[in-house]
């Protein structure tokens, strides 16, 4: 396939949500062999570096890519959507250390990039072809397997101990099927984590508009409405265990894992030409696979 950019750029803005500060990100054009490039303009020198696996510090709810004083966090649904309708060459230009979670999915992003256009280059875009199986694991649950495909392909499987959300299933064998099938899952977590993530300092800008929240183990009311206050979220019944939001399709927690996967496996740099197989993926895993992928490909 040919490398391809934007013919034109576009912005999106919204709370961050890990900072919960409002956030600008413009997404522009960029030459040939540049690849996906992201810019801090609030930054002196408006420091820039490609977004590859080489920059991940951390994976705690996000991917998080630094280097010195340019940070980025948040970045594996702009990424994913990037890689998933072909764009190979992109300036980010973000004015904090987080790109906008928006809605909390991948589908903002498509829908920008398609109204934008996309625009096909000269050169051909670099290409690893998987001509025999590479597994990785990490001994603790998580596998990630890349076979011999004729086309990209991608399957999931998680596996959580909840009565709630359990095993399930996810698989996009088409990449154009993406903005329809997986695009618009949305990232979830567990009500009993958000306790925890709040001590930690993150989901500052989380809520029921930008992630979906599963309610697995009850707590007392009074516990509840505690943490709904401390998210600026409406009270809810602690009698009644579930999805907090309605679900936009059945398996859409795995289909959400399944986007990541894309994201993540984006910081390789390159398309890959593979079936993966991932069984309980997370932004950890997926990045070490990443690295190594690269280092393979060196």
């Amino acid at each position: 396939m040919k490398q391809h950019t934007l013919k034109s750029d576009f912005t999106v803005s919204g709370k961050g949500l890990h900072t919960g500060i409002v956030i600008t990100a413009r997404f522009c054009p960029a030459p040939e062999n540049s690849g996906i490039r992201i810019c801090r303009t609030d930054l002196p020198g408006q420091p820039t570096y490609e977004a590859l696996a080489d920059y991940v510090t951390q994976t705690r709810r996000g991917t998080v890519l630094e280097n010195g004083d340019w940070r980025v966090s948040t970045v594996e649904h702009a990424l994913s959507a990037l890689y998933a309708l072909g764009i190979t060459n992109c300036l980010i230009e973000v004015d904090a250390p987080e790109v906008p979670i928006l809605d909390g999915s991948a589908k903002p992003f498509v829908q920008h990039i398609l109204e934008a256009g996309i625009q096909e280059q000269v050169a051909d875009a670099k290409e690893w072809i998987i001509t025999e199986p590479v597994r990785f694991d990490n001994g603790k649950g998580c596998t990630m397997t890349l076979t011999p495909s004729d086309q990209y392909q991608v399957a999931v499987d998680v596996d959580y101990p909840s009565p709630i959300l359990h095993e399930q299933h996810a698989e996009l064998t088409d990449i154009t099927l993406y903005p329809e099938q997986i695009a618009k899952a949305r990232t979830f977590c567990f009500l009993r984590e958000i306790e925890w993530l709040l001590r930690l300092g993150l989901i500052k800008g989380g809520d029921l508009n930008n992630a979906l929240v599963i309610y697995d183990k009850q707590i007392s009311q009074r516990v509840l409405d505690k943490m709904t206050d401390k998210l600026n979220q409406p009270h809810l019944d602690a009698s009644k265990l579930g999805y907090l939001s309605p679900l936009l399709y059945e398996n859409e927690p795995s289909r959400h894992k399944l986007l990541d996967v894309i994201g993540d496996l984006a910081l390789v740099g390159v398309r890959i030409r593979a079936k993966i197989e991932a069984r309980c993926p997370g932004h950890g895993f997926n990045t070490a696979c990443a690295k190594q992928l690269r280092r393979m490909i060196k």
